[in-house]
């Protein structure tokens, strides 16, 4: 039917309006009509002059008062109650002007005829406007897919509206907690409780359940998730409803279940005064500033206004995308912030301390790092430089520079490290706190001092080298799920939190701090795998169910990798004034001992000695334990190429001396 009036809706709209005038005008003439029949049973009375001047004037009252009301502006497909309740303002003038034109020109017209034509008139215009929105917006039939809505709202309200224009799906309920809305129809859609989502998914065989409900609390989505986690069905959501008020996204618009719906953690709202202390109106410098915490930084960071943002990265392309975004942002906002993007590395020293005093930073976020942890096995001495070297280098140019606080953002992998990635990242928070040791006697003397404080927390959402996009990446692949270890289990944070509250530790911090961020309850990894699998709308693979969808396939740990991840070294640790953030106080060496330890890290690194990198950062109070041998693939290539060389030795005196008796065993196997 639609299809056989396609010619009729591609018409322009100027003409669409005239068929309109048209087509009301006959309305205005059979309800005339009508009503003349309805009171007097028969026409005949309906031949006087009169009459037909009464009902010419009618008609040209009628749709000039239309007209005025727009009502042939509006659009039919999307009509509201503002369209109806001007059909019924435009029906009572036009039956109105019935009784005035039948006064005055003398028409013998009954006084009830206004009366009767007025429901006639409301019908007609009314009534052909629902059937023609009714045939433009009628759910397609062939080719789509039955779908549920979660959420009988406003917003689930609108996605039906926006999902009756698509082709893809047709919606076949709304599904509701509110008791009082069971049993009831919502815009044609019957409301469902919760109770009834298995008979739905089997009689519709419901393959996706939309989520419309973006004003809930993370625990509340949690809770709705694994309500919906037995099914097997994919699981889509609306935008987030501040998204959605501020015109970034809209509510047709779906979107995969975000990750940190999953943890069901609520962010808490951060302390202004504490966002705003090391920020407002100062010179701020971002370390590392194109990675995953540092861009975000960047972001926060520009919403409190600082006078001045230095984005420092070693990567050109880091550089330039967020200097990129975030005047973008400031094109948008009415911030007066200007923005200094650098290219540096923070194993240089000099570069370091001459940015810092050519622009008179005021604070320093310190997030540049290598950070994951194969590939710091695999790069040892590099992975050293940057992270011991590098924050030691702009700690010490801090100071040199008259910065007022510096920040390092730290790691839960400097617990306890079993790997290369922590024990470096746990130097870094020996150097900082023999530091601050020392700048505190600059205190205690009232002269210009710097604060250093390091933040430690565990693993963010979406960062790189977060397990979640590659888990993602394999399910839509249809490839199987790679997890190192059954039992392993990590800290989860998203990174706009995590960067929060970095900035408002850093606020708190009076020298030496160690601040320790609430990650909450740690997930299991293999988890997580099976509920982004069964929000996919798919089944994991395995010997119990071996029809399934996607296996998980365990790859063993990794070089250096834990079972679990801690964020204390003690039991010593305090409440701060911010509920998702502690202090701990921590063993640390003196000034002149680390000074002492890293002169022999920087030789050991100069001359490539592995063994005497090994011995040093385990050594130093970093309670770095190794789980497996040096992993640095240049030297592991060298040694290699050593060890061939010497077996072509041993070989060629062999070859001179057969008798000849080696006190060695010979590398290739044999004695």
């Amino acid at each position: 039917m639609v299809k056989k009036l396609d010619f009729l809706w591609s018409l322009p709209r100027f003409y669409k309006r005239l068929i309109s005038l048209a087509v009301d005008s006959v309305f205005v003439y059979l309800a005339f009509v009508f009503a003349y029949w309805a009171r007097l049973g028969e026409f005949s009375a309906f031949q006087g002059h009169s009459v037909w001047l009464v009902l010419a004037g009618t008609i040209a009252v009628t749709l000039f008062v239309n007209v005025k009301l727009g009502l042939y502006r509006a659009i039919l497909r999307y009509l509201t109650f503002h369209a109806f309740s001007a059909i019924l303002l435009g029906a009572a003038v036009s039956a109105f002007s019935i009784t005035s034109l039948a006064y005055f020109f003398e028409a013998d017209i009954p006084r009830t005829v206004p009366i009767i034509y007025f429901p006639f008139l409301v019908m007609l215009c009314g009534g052909s406007r629902v059937l023609i929105r009714g045939l433009l917006t009628q759910p397609p039939q062939k080719g789509s897919e039955f779908v549920l809505v979660f959420g009988a709202g406003s917003t689930g309200r609108q996605l039906t509206l926006a999902l009756r224009q698509a082709s893809s799906y047709r919606v076949k309920g709304f599904i509701d907690r509110d008791h009082s809305l069971a049993n009831t129809i919502i815009q044609g859609i019957p409301v469902y409780n919760v109770d009834k989502i298995e008979a739905l998914i089997e009689k519709y065989s419901i393959e996706k359940v939309l989520l419309a409900i973006p004003k809930a609390t993370r625990a509340e989505r949690k809770q709705v998730i694994e309500l919906l986690m037995p099914y097997p069905v994919e699981v889509l959501t609306v935008p987030d409803f501040n998204d959605i008020v501020t015109g970034k996204a809209k509510v047709s618009e779906l979107q995969d279940v975000a990750v940190d719906d999953l943890l069901g953690r609520d962010v808490v709202e951060p302390v202004a005064s504490l966002m705003q202390a090391n920020i407002s109106g100062k010179v701020v410098m971002v370390t590392g500033a194109g990675g995953s915490i540092g861009s975000e930084l960047c972001r926060q960071i520009l919403v409190q206004q600082p006078r001045r943002l230095i984005l420092f990265d070693v990567s050109e392309y880091a550089v330039y995308q967020i200097d990129k975004e975030l005047n973008e942002i400031l094109e948008q906002q009415s911030y007066n912030v200007d923005i200094v993007p650098l290219i540096g590395s923070v194993q240089r020293i000099n570069r370091l301390a001459s940015t810092m005093k050519a622009f008179g930073v005021h604070t320093v976020y310190h997030a540049a790092a290598y950070k994951h942890v194969p590939l710091v096995e695999y790069n040892v001495v590099e992975g050293v430089r940057n992270n011991a070297f590098g924050t030691y280098y702009a700690a010490k140019a801090a100071i040199e520079s008259g910065v007022e606080s510096f920040v390092l953002i730290s790691t839960d992998k400097a617990v306890r490290p079993t790997n290369v990635m922590g024990a470096t990242k746990r130097m870094a928070e020996l150097g900082l706190q023999a530091l601050a040791e020392a700048e505190a006697k600059k205190a205690e003397k009232q002269e210009k001092f710097t604060r250093f404080c390091m933040v430690r927390f565990g693993n963010v959402l979406g960062s790189s080298g977060s397990v979640i996009p590659v888990f993602k990446k394999q399910i839509s692949d249809n490839q199987p799920i790679t997890v190192t270890h059954p039992d392993i289990i990590r800290y989860f944070m998203t990174i706009p939190e995590a960067a929060q509250l970095v900035i408002q530790a850093g606020a708190m911090g009076k020298g030496g701090d160690v601040f320790v961020l609430d990650m909450g309850e740690p997930v299991k990894i293999v988890d997580l795998a099976k509920n982004l699998i069964r929000l996919s709308g798919l089944e994991v693979k395995s010997d119990e169910n071996p029809h399934g969808d996607i296996e998980i396939q365990f790859t063993g740990l990794r070089p250096g990798e834990k079972l679990f991840e801690e964020l204390l070294i003690g039991d010593n640790v305090h409440a701060t004034e911010h509920k998702r953030i502690m202090a701990a106080n921590e063993q640390f060496l003196s000034l002149t001992d680390f000074e002492a330890t890293i002169a022999q890290l920087d030789k050991a690194c100069h001359n490539f000695d592995h063994e005497k990198v090994r011995e040093i950062l385990i050594n130093a109070p970093t309670d770095f334990k190794p789980t497996d041998g040096i992993g640095d693939l240049v030297w592991n290539a060298r040694r290699a190429l050593d060890q061939q060389a010497e077996g072509s030795k041993v070989v060629l005196l062999k070859e001179r001396n057969p008798s000849l008796t080696l006190p060695f065993k010979d590398i290739r196997g044999g004695d």
